[in-house]
């Protein structure tokens, strides 16, 4: 099924009542963010895309794909799912090692094609910090290394069209590269985030405030600017964090911003 807009049609807040967003829309190739402070409904709201809600969960809140309502058959058939959702939680990964989790899951959702395996793992080793090989056990992997190979397992792999990531942001992944080398795979991508660089160079993003969406904020051309600047530290603070795992020692002179 070829996806080209999602539909997020407001419900309630904790409250009960009705959200300010009446209607949120995503199009193929949108980079979206969700923010908020903790416990103001973002978790919730993922959760809804992730289910197609259809006014059966807590907030209400109907999910409409190409602007119609989603079959039952897509939203109860894991096999045709177009979503895939990456967390911070790994601990449900088995100690297989990373070529044969590749070749598993190939085999399910592409009749094994062994190119893709290599495809994958190249897309993992531009997101991630540190090298990944595929004789790595999946449980010896960093928690930057196992969610840059599962955002890549979920785009080439799985090559589902939503691609929903929860708070994934502090874990060893180049944040700006990932994101460009990400858009030009078309999908639709929402993060769920406390991270400013994720944040700005979304292309908006979705304010979260008890329990219900209160506002949509366009990235403007100002944040687009000020988001370079704010790469820039951040990059920064990667390459320090880098030296220190190393065993290097660091100069002032090499933290002035």
């Amino acid at each position: 099924m070829m996806i080209e807009t999602i539909t997020i049609l407001g419900g309630c807040s904790k409250s009960g009542d009705p959200e300010p967003v009446k209607e949120v829309n995503l199009k193929k190739g949108d980079v979206v963010s969700i923010v908020g402070p903790t416990g103001s409904g973002k978790t919730m709201l993922i959760n809804d895309i992730e289910l197609f809600a259809s006014g059966d969960t807590p907030t209400k809140r109907r999910v409409l794909i190409n602007g119609d309502e989603v079959l039952e058959e897509i939203r109860n058939n894991p096999h045709k799912n177009p979503i895939a959702r990456i967390t911070q939680h790994t601990t449900f990964l088995s100690d297989l090692p990373v070529c044969d989790f590749l070749e598993l899951h190939a085999k399910i959702r592409q009749d094994g094609e062994r190119y893709l395996i290599k495809k994958t793992l190249d897309l993992a080793n531009q997101l991630s910090g540190e090298n990944i090989l595929l004789s790595s056990r999946m449980t010896e992997l960093s928690g930057g290394q196992t969610r840059a190979l599962l955002i890549a397992d979920a785009v080439v792999i799985g090559n589902t069209p939503i691609i929903l990531l929860d708070e994934v942001e502090n874990a060893g992944i180049y944040k700006d590269r990932a994101l460009k080398i990400l858009r030009g795979y078309q999908k639709m991508m929402v993060f769920v985030t406390h991270d400013p660089v994720i944040t700005l160079f979304s292309d908006f993003r979705i304010v979260m405030r008890n329990g219900a969406m209160e506002k949509v904020i366009k990235t403007t051309e100002e944040e687009k600017k000020a988001a370079e600047e704010v790469k820039r530290v951040d990059n920064l603070l990667m390459d320090l964090r880098e030296k220190i795992r190393s065993g290097e020692t660091i100069e002032l002179k090499e933290v002035v911003v």
